[in-house]
């Protein structure tokens, strides 16, 4: 089986932030969840290199375009690799191959009379890249989400997609299709975009404003607008038009930010179905992070998270493990380098690096530097293993995006558990007596043993850590399809160097 997930591809004309960091980390998380099953998977993520926004960034730079266009792909490659993001396909919208894949679609749809010029006269939002109606405005006339930037009143000829003979045909998709938009809030929101009449949507920029983007193959005085350019990165990522793509198409999955459903959830859809092709089998939507206390992350104000300052600070499992555990469903989530830092020093510090490092290194110290042979099992001991097992059992399901952050916490939970059973237990008395020494040496050995299935499920979501807490722990090589098997840690086994996975860190002011 084969499944392909993509994040959008995101704009260069600035830094990668959180918002990237979230959706490319969660696709990774959902790309080695599936691949743990044996599933074949196609990652995508890339940068959009076209548009109004970038030709400036370039302008106000005083760099030549592509030069411009290197230096910030080269930039999003290196921080994604940071992130331990394993992507398959790195998009640039500048590669020949996108850019005449692009024009080949736009002249099929043209070609069916579903493309005309006209002129127009509206507001465009330059953040956005986007026209808006009135409605779409705050009070003060504008863009929600771009407050800072005036939208500009435009007057100019283009070129545009009749949307309206779609809708109907594409409300009926999404009612017969519960899943294609996941979570339902996120449904219902694009239905109701879909409940009146829609304007036919621009696709195209005079060449006299714009010069970045994929040159129109029926008009050379025109380039194409930039989503419509964006949007079928996800075809030609896997081949499109050529034969072959449709066994990655079968099962994609559009990872998205929500401020994007619109453009994924309308357009994207139509633009299809005028091309006569399938449409894809899934929007996953997520909220977008809010600084600490809900306020909206600004520089001005100074709450935004920096994700090369929280790698710097505590490594890339703190990044990875906040992301994936603390962004709810279907609202916004808040987060700070300080909530980051918390959470990284009570759950993975205490919680399971302090554990694993208590367990191994008493082993290591009695057991001669090896796992404890284990001796007959309680009942204590069998209830601790079945909660556990049920506990990581997520990690051996199809995941998707919105199940992310409870099946992390239930490894939270997992760990919990584990560290009341140790207390209880208390090996490091049971070892002072000949006659409780056996017992110790089983207590020990399900503690192993279940740090072992623990850190395997967390080679999903912290892969960096847990490849070094299996290689202490001498575990033997995650078989794959992967399930939470007992007693693989064979007793006897060699320990490797316990070293501390999670070390404290303090806050700046303590430093």
């Amino acid at each position: 089986m084969k499944s392909y997930i993509t994040t959008p591809i995101y704009y260069v004309n600035g830094a990668p932030h959180i918002g990237h960091a979230y959706t490319s980390i969660v696709a990774d998380i959902l790309k080695r969840n599936r691949q743990a099953q044996g599933v074949e998977m196609l990652l995508s993520t890339g940068v959009d290199e076209h548009g109004q926004k970038n030709q400036e960034a370039a302008a106000d730079l005083g760099m030549e375009i592509s030069a411009y266009l290197d230096m910030r792909c080269a930039e999003f490659r290196e921080v994604f690799d940071k992130f331990d993001v394993q992507y398959d396909y790195f998009v640039r919208t500048s590669r020949d191959g996108h850019k005449q894949a692009v024009a080949d679609m736009e002249q099929s749809i043209f070609d069916k009379d579903l493309i005309v010029k006209h002129a127009y006269t509206g507001i465009y939002c330059k953040g956005c890249e986007e026209f808006k109606k009135e409605s779409d405005l705050t009070e003060d006339g504008q863009c929600p989400l771009h407050p800072t930037m005036k939208v500009e009143q435009t007057d100019e000829t283009n070129y545009f997609l009749k949307m309206e003979p779609f809708r109907e045909r594409l409300l009926k998709h999404i009612e017969d299709n519960p899943d294609f938009v996941t979570p339902p809030a996120f449904r219902t929101e694009l239905k109701q975009m879909l409940s009146e009449p829609l304007e036919d949507l621009c696709i195209s920029r005079p060449k006299s404003r714009v010069t970045l983007g994929v040159e129109l193959p029926f008009d050379t005085d025109f380039v194409t607008y930039v989503w419509f350019d964006a949007l079928a990165n996800y075809l030609t990522n896997i081949g499109w038009p050529e034969d072959g793509y449709q066994d990655w198409w079968a099962d994609v999955e559009h990872l998205i930010g929500k401020d994007i459903l619109k453009p994924h959830g309308v357009y994207w859809p139509i633009m299809l179905m005028a091309a006569g092709l399938p449409l894809p089998k899934r929007l996953s939507v997520h909220s977008h992070w809010t600084g600490a206390g809900g306020v909206k992350m600004s520089k001005s104000i100074g709450n935004v998270v920096d994700p090369n300052e929280v790698m710097e600070m505590m490594g890339v499992d703190a990044l990875r493990w906040y992301l994936a555990r603390h962004m709810r469903a279907d609202s916004d989530s808040q987060i700070s380098v300080e909530l980051i830092r918390q959470t990284y020093n009570s759950e993975l510090g205490n919680k399971i690096g302090n554990l694993l490092s208590r367990v191994a290194k008493f082993s290591n110290k009695n057991f001669d530097g090896k796992v404890p042979q284990p001796g007959p099992l309680t009942a204590e001991d069998e209830a601790l293993r079945k909660t556990v097992v049920d506990a990581v059992a997520g990690f051996a399901s199809w995941m998707y995006l919105p199940d992310i952050p409870g099946r992390v916490q239930a490894l939270v939970t997992a760990a919990e558990a584990m560290n009341e059973y140790i207390d209880q237990q208390a090996p490091w008395s049971l070892f002072k007596n000949e006659e409780t020494r056996e017992r110790c040496a089983t207590v020990l050995y399900v503690t192993l043993d279940l740090q072992r299935i623990l850190f395997e499920a967390l080679t999903q979501v912290i892969p960096g850590s847990a490849k070094k807490a299996l290689e202490m722990l001498g575990a033997p090589e995650v078989a794959t399809p992967w399930k939470a098997e007992l007693d693989k840690l064979a007793g006897g086994t060699q320990l490797g160097e316990i070293v501390a996975l999670f070390p404290r860190v303090n806050a700046p002011e303590a430093a």
